[in-house]
């Protein structure tokens, strides 16, 4: 494990637990015999207030490669969410996330985190993910939004 990248990783640690947005929660993950693993983070993502996301808590997983911060980390829900941008595996298909798109090695948890909730309410039809989702995004937005309204009651928050 690069000692970077570890090195960065615990400086975002700390800077979140000083600083992060209301309703979001990030920890590093707690291995089975109780150690913890600084480069995989569990964190939770409120929906935002006024949309057909407001009311459920979404599960996130954030895999920082040992090239950390030269390359992105990998975002994906647990479970998958039902969302144009989101890949079947769970997997956050967003162009900050990509080394070849916008990633930037200045990016922050934090923002990454409020990246993601943005992208929840406001998909990208030019970068679709999910094939039922964006379908229906695009063509009957009336029966998505009672899908994601479903998702959201569904999806209470843990913390």
């Amino acid at each position: 494990m690069s000692s970077i990248a570890r090195k960065r990783v615990m400086e975002e640690r700390k800077n979140w637990r000083k600083d992060h947005p209301y309703g979001f929660w990030a920890r590093p993950q707690q291995q089975e015999d109780g150690t913890t693993n600084v480069m995989v983070w569990n964190c939770g993502i409120p929906g935002k207030p006024g949309t057909i996301w407001e009311g459920g808590e979404y599960r996130l997983d954030i895999e920082f490669p040992d090239e950390y911060p030269d390359k992105p980390p990998k975002c994906k829900f647990v479970p998958p969410l039902f969302h144009p941008n989101i890949f079947p595996s769970g997997t956050v298909c967003l162009s900050i996330l990509n080394e070849d798109k916008d990633w930037k090695p200045s990016l922050t948890v934090k923002q990454l985190l409020l990246g993601i909730q943005e992208l929840l309410d406001n998909p990208n039809e030019k970068d679709p993910a999910q094939a039922e989702p964006f379908h229906l995004y695009v063509t009957n937005r009336e029966e998505y939004n009672r899908r994601v309204k479903l998702l959201a009651a569904k999806s209470k928050p843990t913390q």
